[in-house]
């Protein structure tokens, strides 16, 4: 398995407030969907932030990661015993994921792009 990025997410209820301050710091939008906004690094695109404002699920995560296989992942996170938050699901975006709860409570999206 790969990580591809690590990626905090914060909810917010200012999208486009933390889209102007967080720019000042050099951060550029690269998506927003209207109610989940990212910021990249221009120079590292993989340096982000993820600011959610509503969410698709039952809770907002603390953070999301990418992964190359979401499957391969959440059988592992199955075979652990770990909470699973939200189920595997592809979602109408192009992702497909699932959440978990780490050892502290902390919400972990664990995502994977769909090709196509």
């Amino acid at each position: 398995m790969t990580v591809r990025r690590v990626v905090p997410d914060a909810h917010t209820h200012a999208l486009a407030e933390n889209r102007d301050f967080y720019g000042l710091l050099g951060l550029e939008e690269v998506m927003n969907l209207g109610w989940v906004m990212a910021l990249a690094s221009p120079s590292n695109p993989t340096a982000q932030l993820l600011f959610i404002r509503e969410e698709t699920a039952p809770v907002v995560p603390d953070l999301s990661i990418e992964v190359d296989d979401v499957d391969a992942v959440h059988a592992a996170v199955l075979a652990s015993g770990a909470e699973i938050v939200h189920p595997l699901t592809d979602e109408p975006w192009g992702v497909r994921r699932f959440f978990t709860r780490d050892p502290e409570g902390r919400v972990v999206n664990v995502v994977s792009h769909r090709e196509g």
